[in-house]
């Protein structure tokens, strides 16, 4: 099975899907918001879209993805052509919605699943709880539901900030995060697409949630460096976006990719994407 993707906000997770697609003959649409992006874009084999700005056209799309997120005003691209996409809701075989974690809210490290009540506790998580029913309501739209952990990968680990010296462990008892590398979004997306199940909603995750400390802390190992210095979460200089991530805690079930999808996981752990990500750099 082969189509045409068109896919707003064709950023880090979306860029992976595309590695997988296109070697087997996908058309991939993709939105940017600069000339300079879409340049870069377009030597991927993406065909780019800048948006806001240029006129979006669903002409012969089979598949969508959203990657793009809501803001307080709710999602852009339902702002935008919302309309269109609904008054095309039957023409679309998949559509994908990249949503997050943090819609579960705060569980005091205990462990959630897709059945778990949202209670988001941040207003980004409130925002994309807002967002996941907004698609929701499209009828007839073929909605799948993303929600992924904190996401990690070439260029996206802690190796930098631990060579440079700036890495911290910041210690907040009992936190745990659940991580995911892009290449196993990849993968689950694409194995979503070949089967589609609309309505579903899946984590997507690793195995190990763990605390943010015990990854930084690994990771200096792997570089053969000092632990990083501990800091208590209480007194540590964080930004409030940064600081706002330690405010829930939970572990996150992924059995529905691996029951109904059939995923194995390429990288379980942070260990093994870890290990793989320093593999790729020497």
């Amino acid at each position: 099975m082969m189509g045409t993707v068109f896919s707003f906000g064709h950023g880090y997770s979306a860029r992976a899907l595309t590695r997988l697609l296109r070697p087997q003959g996908w058309t991939i649409i993709g939105t940017t918001r600069s000339a300079d992006k879409a340049a870069a874009l377009s030597a991927t084999g993406v065909t780019p879209v800048i948006f806001p700005g240029d006129a979006i056209s669903l002409d012969g799309v089979t598949h969508l993805l959203i990657s793009a997120g809501p803001d307080a005003e709710g999602d852009p691209v339902l702002r935008a052509v919302g309309d269109q996409i609904a008054a095309r809701a039957g023409q679309f075989s998949w559509v994908g919605y990249l949503s997050t974690t943090g819609v579960y809210g705060d569980h005091q490290g205990e462990w959630v699943d897709e059945n778990t009540a949202l209670t988001p506790s941040t207003r980004r998580g409130q925002w994309r709880k807002d967002a996941e029913a907004a698609w929701a309501a499209i009828p007839g739209l073929p909605l799948h539901i993303f929600r992924l952990a904190g996401i990690y990968g070439p260029g996206r680990g802690p190796f930098a900030k631990v060579r440079a010296g700036t890495a911290r462990r910041v210690i907040k008892p009992g936190q745990v995060f659940s991580r995911i590398h892009v290449e196993d979004i990849a993968q689950v997306l694409a194995a979503s697409i070949a089967r589609p199940n609309p309505g579903a909603a899946y984590n997507v995750c690793d195995d190990d949630p763990a605390p943010p400390q015990d990854v930084i802390g690994h990771a200096a190992e792997l570089l053969g460096l000092p632990l990083p210095p501990a800091e208590p979460f209480e007194t540590a200089e964080m930004t409030p976006m940064a600081r706002s991530f330690y405010a829930e805690s939970k572990k996150v079930r992924n059995d529905r990719i691996k029951d109904e999808l059939g995923v194995t996981l390429r990288y379980p752990s942070y260990r093994e994407g870890l290990a793989a990500l320093l593999a790729a750099e020497q």
